[in-house]
């Protein structure tokens, strides 16, 4: 292997592993890790020796190469332009005290680190969760005190955007898209010269509602949810058992479609609502770039089905080409990001630097 890589993806209950040669995967697993095992870890950053291991037990030898770099998915830092990032001590100690907040993600630096540090080469993350490049427009909620918050799947967002600006000839710093990660999470973003200058908060509150979450809601019906329910239950609620989830007690489009197709109309009515206002907030990003764009891109789980695409088609194709890329290949973008710093197309940003 000319360009070797490991790469370090861990989520709540699993941790992705790869080693690329460059932009190209030679090997994959995914470690599962039990309930009752984590329960063992009270802060989340405590599991950093504990996922190590199993990592280390889990590289066949004749892979444990000489890495060029190993990195991380980026986990709650504090709110920053997007990039490439440099793994530095300011970073690790924000992540070790979850300063940010408490998520799986924040083990990507340190488990990367871990690695680099022994090897004597980089560690870095790409395109963190808290990725903020809003500008002052989109921040205005029309409630002081309440801001827009740039909270979205920034890492395939912008993966998605250079392959379709490298497909169309174009350099991804002067292009213009309308990027829509459909997912278990709903993320619609404005995308200029690089930036995600607007986005839904695919999280809690904005946009269309997903497979899981609630998106964007009558506020008095809102208001009397939390009133009948209690904060943290509606926070609950509207983040994960909400959509197809609420409606059908499963986020699978695949299940929701099979009840389709055996005559549930209730199925067909809420399928198709989810697609008209994904389509709805569509227009609305493509109008935040003025209507000036390069294209529209679908990405995400749910751009695998031909019927929901058949269907959200006719809405969106007077605003200019669609280009449709299935998935969401974070292993693969975190690599494609190593590699461009790597061959000094673009230049690692130092987070202890940005303060």
């Amino acid at each position: 292997m000319k360009e070797p890589l490991l790469i370090i993806n861990p989520g709540a209950t699993s941790t992705k592993i790869a080693v690329f040669d460059g932009t190209k995967e030679i090997w994959k697993e995914s470690i599962r890790h039990s309930t009752e095992e984590l329960k063992k870890y009270p802060r989340v950053s405590d599991q950093l020796e504990y996922r190590y291991e199993q990592i280390v037990k889990s590289i066949p030898s004749e892979l444990r190469t000489r890495w060029k770099a190993v990195v991380g998915r980026g986990g709650l830092l504090r709110p920053m332009e997007g990039g490439v990032f440099k793994v530095d001590e300011a970073m690790l100690e924000d992540l070790k005290e979850a300063k940010y907040g408490e998520h799986a993600s924040n083990l990507g630096a340190l488990i990367a680190h871990r690695f680099a540090k022994m090897l004597g080469v980089p560690a870095y993350i790409v395109e963190p969760v808290t990725t903020d490049e809003f500008t002052y427009l989109s921040r205005i909620s029309g409630v002081p005190g309440i801001v827009r918050k740039c909270r979205a799947h920034s890492l395939n967002i912008k993966a998605v955007a250079r392959r379709v600006a490298k497909e169309i000839g174009k350099y991804f710093l002067d292009t213009r898209f309308v990027v829509a990660h459909l997912g278990g999470g709903i993320s619609i973003a404005s995308l200029q010269e690089g930036k995600i200058i607007d986005v839904n908060d695919g999280l809690l509150g904005m946009g269309p509602f997903s497979p899981e979450r609630a998106g964007a809601l009558p506020l008095i019906g809102v208001m009397d949810f939390v009133r009948d329910k209690g904060y943290e239950r509606t926070k609950e609620i509207f983040s994960r058992e909400s959509g197809f989830v609420g409606y059908f007690g499963t986020s699978s489009l695949e299940e929701v479609e099979k009840l389709i197709d055996e005559g549930n109309e209730t199925a067909r009515l809420v399928r198709d609502a989810m697609v008209y206002q994904i389509a709805k907030e569509i227009g609305a990003y493509a109008t935040a770039l003025q209507g000036r764009i390069d294209g529209i891109i679908i990405t995400g789980g749910l751009a695998y089905s031909k019927t929901f695409l058949s269907i959200l088609f006719p809405y969106i194709t007077y605003l200019g080409k669609i280009f449709v890329m299935p998935g969401e290949e974070e292993m693969l973008a975190l690599a494609e990001g190593a590699v461009r710093v790597l061959n000094n197309e673009e230049q690692a940003k130092v987070y202890g630097e940005m303060l």
